[in-house]
C-alpha cells in the first residue's frame, strides 16, 4: 500500500512538523509521508526544518491587509489551493498555520484538512489560545486546558469535528513559559500519535452516527 501523502502548512517555528519528521524517520510512524511544506511567512523556521530533511517547501507570502472576501484574499486562496493540489495530498495538516482558509481552498480538499489547535474543543478559538487559557486559570475560571486536532470543513474558527483531544492540567505557581512548554510537548505527542493511527488505518475512521458525538479516534485524558 502506498503511504498517505501529507502536505503540512505552517507559519512559524515548525516544532510540530519536526516532531512528525522525526517520528517518520525513526519509523515510529509508518504508512504516511510528508510530501511538502507550505508556508505563508518567508523565513519561517519551519521552512529550514523541512529543507534539512529533503522535503520540498513552497512559500506564498500572505497579501498584507487582505480581508476575508476581498479580491486579494480570494486570489491568495486560489493560488494556495493550486500549490497544495500539485502535491496530490491525501491530507493537509495545519500545524501552526496562522491564517483562516476560505471556501475557495476548502472546497478542493473536503474532508482532508486537519488543524492543530492548542485548546480544548469549544474553548479559546483563534489566536493567543495558550495565553488566554493561562489568564483564565489565573482568574480561577478553568483548571484544565488542552490541545485538539479537528477537521476544517468551513471558515469557522477552530470549530470543526474533533478528531483527537488531550487534556493538560494547569498548575498553581507555574509560569506562562512552563505552561506553554507543556502545551507544545502535548501537541507533538498528539500529532505523532494521530499520524501513527492515520497511517496504520490508511485514513480516517468513518464518522460516528451518534449526533451527540464528534468524530474521534480516541480521547486522551
Amino acid at each position: 500500500m502506498m503511504p498517505l501523502r501529507v502536505v503540512v502548512m505552517a507559519s512559524g517555528e515548525g516544532s510540530n512538523i519536526q516532531a512528525l519528521i522525526d517520528a517518520i524517520e525513526s519509523r515510529e510512524v509508518s504508512g504516511l509521508k510528508i510530501v511538502a511544506l507550505v508556508s505563508d511567512v518567508p523565513g519561517a523556521r519551519a521552512i529550514a526544518r523541512a529543507t534539512r530533511h529533503g522535503i520540498p517547501s513552497h512559500i506564498l507570502p500572505f497579501p498584507e491587509g487582505a480581508r476575508r472576501g476581498s479580491e486579494a484574499r480570494i486570489r491568495f486562496d486560489a493560488r494556495l489551493a493550486s500549490i497544495v493540489a500539485a502535491f496530490r495530498p491525501d491530507f493537509v495538516f495545519m500545524l501552526g498555520w496562522m491564517r483562516l482558509l476560505g471556501q475557495g481552498f476548502l472546497r478542493q480538499f473536503h474532508g482532508k484538512v486537519i488543524n492543530l489547535h492548542p485548546a480544548l474543543p469549544g474553548t479559546f478559538p483563534g489566536t493567543r489560545a495558550i495565553e488566554r487559557a493561562f489568564e483564565a486559570f489565573g482568574r480561577g475560571e478553568i483548571a484544565v486546558s488542552g490541545v485538539m486536532l479537528h477537521l476544517v470543513p468551513d471558515e469557522g474558527v477552530d470549530s470543526g469535528p474533533v478528531l483527537k483531544v488531550a487534556e493538560i492540567p494547569l498548575r498553581h505557581g507555574e509560569s506562562l513559559d512552563e505552561f506553554e512548554a507543556d502545551v507544545h510537548a502535548e501537541e507533538h505527542r498528539l500529532v505523532v500519535e494521530f499520524a501513527r493511527e492515520l497511517g496504520r488505518n490508511g485514513g480516517l475512521p468513518a464518522p460516528r452516527t451518534d449526533a451527540s458525538q464528534q468524530v474521534s479516534l480516541e480521547k486522551e485524558c
